[in-house]
């Protein structure tokens, strides 16, 4: 049992070191403002850099990317703190915008909350997405999913069974990804893997043995919906 640890701390060194060998880098462009503001005492840059790297290693272990060629070639990381955004957040050219309008408007803990961002975020930096073939349900469903994975989801969230479609994205898939894991562990990973190169509803038959609208049914049913 011993020998077992001292191998899991290793590996976990390792892949650490790996995370940490891709620049990340935590800019806020609202110094002054009251997101800025509360960006700066309530959160702090050391502690976002610190949660990408924490995030990007989460990511790689729930799609079991365990060497360089599994995954996505990303040298660099970027976080910024926008002012005149209005939105929440969203990632473009590994790049993560957050709004300083949104970091201000946070009710509870908003450390928490904004971490939860950021895993969301970090997984569209990280995961395939079929060369932009891959639906965009499916490509919010799976951020959801890892943030949900790594307890960071909020209270408005749906509770399993709920949403109206597979295809409303976001906690709804989240949700209905996270049944399908129960069926078939290592689902997700397994998925992922296969919108390296691009997309198909068939992803859903050839890896559940079942069309994913049949799966949605079952899901539904499951919870008694």
């Amino acid at each position: 049992m011993a020998s077992n640890n001292i191998i899991f701390f290793l590996l976990s060194l390792l892949l650490l070191q790996v995370v940490s060998a891709v620049d990340y880098t935590v800019t806020s462009n609202a110094g002054g403002t009251p997101g800025g503001d509360r960006f700066d005492t309530q959160i702090g840059a050391d502690y976002c850099r610190q949660t990408l790297i924490e995030a990007s290693g989460f990511i790689w272990s729930i799609f079991r990317q365990s060497t360089d060629a599994d995954r996505k070639n990303v040298q660099s990381v970027s976080l910024l703190i926008d002012r005149d955004y209005n939105g929440v957040a969203f990632a473009s050219d590994n790049r993560i915008h957050v709004s300083a309008n949104y970091i201000a408007g946070i009710n509870g803990d908003v450390k928490r909350e904004v971490t939860g961002v950021l895993y969301h975020e970090m997984v569209h930096v990280w995961q395939w997405d079929g060369n932009g073939a891959t639906p965009g349900w499916l490509i919010e469903g799976f951020a959801d999913y890892i943030r949900l994975k790594a307890g960071y989801i909020p209270g408005h969230w749906v509770q399993p069974g709920g949403g109206r479609s597979w295809e409303e994205g976001y906690d709804k898939t989240a949700r209905f990804l996270d049944y399908l894991e129960t069926r078939r562990s290592g689902f997700v990973s397994e998925l992922n893997r296969m919108l390296r190169n691009g997309y198909s509803p068939d992803y859903f038959v050839q890896l559940q043995g079942k069309p994913v609208a049949q799966l949605w049914a079952e899901y539904k049913a499951a919870f008694g919906n």
